[in-house]
């Protein structure tokens, strides 16, 4: 990330000029200048914001809340819970595509790559949008968070009839940002992570729910085959 405006959607970009040009993304854009001299961050730089390059705003069906992106080498692109192809399924991935087979009988995909639902309307969004290489969370505090949340609460000021999957306590921690008068469906269930996705995860079905929420507002469901 350079002193340049990041590739980003011009409708996020028009979205959130603001942010980009107050004091605090200032220090976050000197922070991971610092990081980048030091360590390996992840993803790269090109993909950084591709959650908001791949869905524009008027694009947004569905958000779906992640917290870092994954910190092994090769895996994160900017998608929330997504990995490059050829990138072994973490757990919280294996276990989404459970729920996905057992809600709408989609098999489990090749591939990890979740760009297919981003561009069929689904912002796939990290609170934190990058990370040091193999130490989870290391780029927590650091200002992404209030970048993000501010797209979160815009974004729901700005659309309506947004469904909002809120995975897990970081997540529905959320739930504050997203406008209450504009018709969104906010759905919660325990993380999909191996400790927590047969609390609730497993079985909640928010995949087809998200589906008959749009239909049922004279939107396209999403397609969320992968392959």
């Amino acid at each position: 990330m350079g002193s340049s405006t990041p590739k980003i959607h011009e409708s996020w970009a028009g979205l959130l000029r603001s942010e980009f040009e107050a004091d605090y993304f200032a220090q976050l854009r000197s922070f991971l200048v610092d990081e980048k001299s030091k360590h390996e961050v992840y993803p790269p730089g090109s993909l950084i914001f591709a959650a908001f390059d791949h869905t524009p705003v008027a694009a947004v069906k569905t958000v779906i809340i992640g917290q870092d992106p994954y910190h092994g080498q090769g895996q994160a692109h900017g998608l929330c819970f997504s990995v490059n192809d050829g990138v072994r399924h973490p757990p919280s991935l294996q276990n989404i595509f459970k729920e996905l087979r057992d809600d709408l009988g989609i098999p489990v995909p090749r591939s990890g790559n979740l760009g297919r639902w981003a561009d069929s309307g689904v912002l796939l969004l990290n609170a934190t949008l990058t990370v040091r290489a193999h130490e989870a969370g290391s780029h927590q505090g650091q200002g992404w968070e209030r970048f993000t949340d501010t797209a979160i609460a815009r974004l729901s000021q700005q659309r309506e009839q947004v469904a909002f999957l809120l995975w897990g306590s970081f997540a529905q921690q959320k739930e504050p940002l997203i406008a209450t008068d504009r018709g969104h469906l906010i759905l919660k269930a325990p993380h999909p992570s191996p400790f927590s996705a047969h609390k609730g995860f497993f079985g909640c079905r928010h995949f087809s729910k998200v589906n008959a929420f749009l239909h049922g507002s004279g939107n396209a469901p999403i397609d969320w085959r992968l392959e």
